[in-house]
């Protein structure tokens, strides 16, 4: 037995087995934690039992997975899978679940993990015992996986699920905390086989070719999304796996995605479909507009000093990485000037005036959409900020777009009365 890492106190002696619990299975090398023989959940490679800290008192998830004999008789890969378990636990991430203790048994040829136990187990199963969940619930589900995965990508190389659905992604129902699991040895313990290894139904169909990229996990999520919207497997109209696995490589999409209703979480679903090719990045989804118009535009005053020492003073609302300034004299035409992440991923800003007897949001919009090379969900976040800068200045403006929660930022008179207008709670969408 090899043990990798398995936490225990300086100068503790593991209890005798005779006091052990009943029921346990086994415990790990130090004798902290041990493992039931029910099963909590399950992956592409791994087993999920229910299992104990002795230490803390608490209940955690014991996930076990078997090594092929070609890796148990190389030392180079033990060797490999012994650095991927360490880097395992370098991961500090709040939407990753949190890893105490991981060890090789070289007798039983398993590899042990020891993680955090959710409450309320995956969300697949939590979404079979919750059928009435609102989609702004949802989103606050998507925003937590989607950051989970913008860190896993954003490694040194990156990490790749390859095998991300709801059965392994887990969810503490009392508080709404989502957390990705069953990640970390996944990639390596199915880079030793020749067959595709993971979860059919939720896999890209490049990761069939063997030519892939972190992008993969974005389309597993696309399926993970359907099925939290539909509660309803992909595929599920199959008869068997080949006909899947057919389906898959001609790019079709399950029949349940037609079964989705509403247009606009269809279409944020159908991005995560896309071909690779077009298929956006985390990053990308996480700043769209379907999971950032629940998120509020915040407004500020702002004092500038100009080099001849005069004061002047200015509005500034945000949302995400946009931010859009202002001056607030009230005339036929305003001064805006605009920051925004372009398509590098560097951020550019861009002043020009507003007619506020000829221009609209939407026309404008529009047209930075098309000079920068913007994506369109940009297009409503600019029309949003521009919209709630002129009804905070002009009361009576009418917005293009629905502007949603408006928030001041710091305790300002000014902007408060300004904002209590009552204009920002009735725009009504196009």
């Amino acid at each position: 037995m090899d043990p990798v890492e398995a936490e225990a106190e300086t100068g503790e002696q593991p209890p005798d087995e005779d006091d052990e619990e009943e029921g346990y299975v086994e415990t790990d090398p130090a004798g902290r934690f041990i493992r039931y023989d029910e099963i909590v959940g399950s992956g592409a490679v791994t087993t999920v039992y229910k299992a104990f800290d002795k230490l803390e008192g608490v209940e955690v998830a014991w996930s076990q997975a078997w090594i092929d004999d070609s890796v148990m008789g190389s030392s180079k890969k033990m060797k490999q899978l012994n650095t991927e378990i360490q880097l395992l636990k370098t991961l500090k991430h709040k939407n990753i679940e949190k890893m105490f203790a991981s060890w090789v048994d070289e007798e039983k040829k398993t590899v042990n993990i020891i993680t955090e136990l959710f409450t309320s187990g995956s969300l697949r199963q939590y979404r079979k015992k919750h059928k009435k969940v609102n989609v702004k619930a949802m989103k606050q589900w998507a925003i937590q996986i989607l950051s989970g995965l913008e860190y896993l990508h954003s490694q040194k190389p990156s990490i790749i699920h390859r095998d991300l659905k709801c059965d392994n992604i887990f969810i503490n129902g009392n508080h709404g905390k989502v957390k990705i699991g069953d990640f970390g040895l996944a990639t390596f313990m199915q880079q030793q086989k020749k067959s595709v290894k993971g979860t059919l139904e939720f896999m890209a169909p490049e990761l069939l070719t063997g030519h892939y990229n972190e992008l993969v996990d974005i389309y597993s999520f696309g399926m993970c999304m359907l099925e939290m919207v539909t509660c309803e497997y992909p595929y599920s109209e199959c008869q068997d796996m080949a006909h899947i696995f057919k389906k898959i490589s001609e790019g079709k999409k399950p029949a349940v995605l037609y079964k989705v209703k509403d247009a606009e979480v269809r279409s944020f679903i159908e991005n995560c479909l896309a071909p690779v090719e077009t298929r956006m990045s985390a990053t990308e989804l996480l700043n769209s507009s379907f999971l950032q118009n629940d998120a509020a535009i915040s407004v500020s005053l702002v004092k500038d000093m100009s080099d001849d020492g005069q004061q002047s003073v200015s509005f500034m609302v945000w949302k995400g990485e946009f931010m859009l300034k202002g001056n607030v004299d009230v005339a036929s035409c305003v001064d805006l000037w605009l920051r925004f992440p372009d398509p590098s991923g560097c951020f550019k800003s861009v002043e020009f005036p507003f007619d506020v007897t000829e221009d609209t949001s939407l026309s404008v919009a529009v047209e930075m959409v098309e000079q920068f090379g913007l994506t369109q969900e940009s297009r409503l976040i600019i029309a949003q900020l521009i919209d709630a800068f002129l009804v905070i200045l002009i009361p009576e403006w009418t917005p293009c777009v629905s502007i949603g929660r408006v928030v001041s930022e710091g305790a300002n008179d000014y902007t408060n009365k300004l904002m209590n207008c009552g204009q920002l709670s009735s725009a009504d969408p196009e």
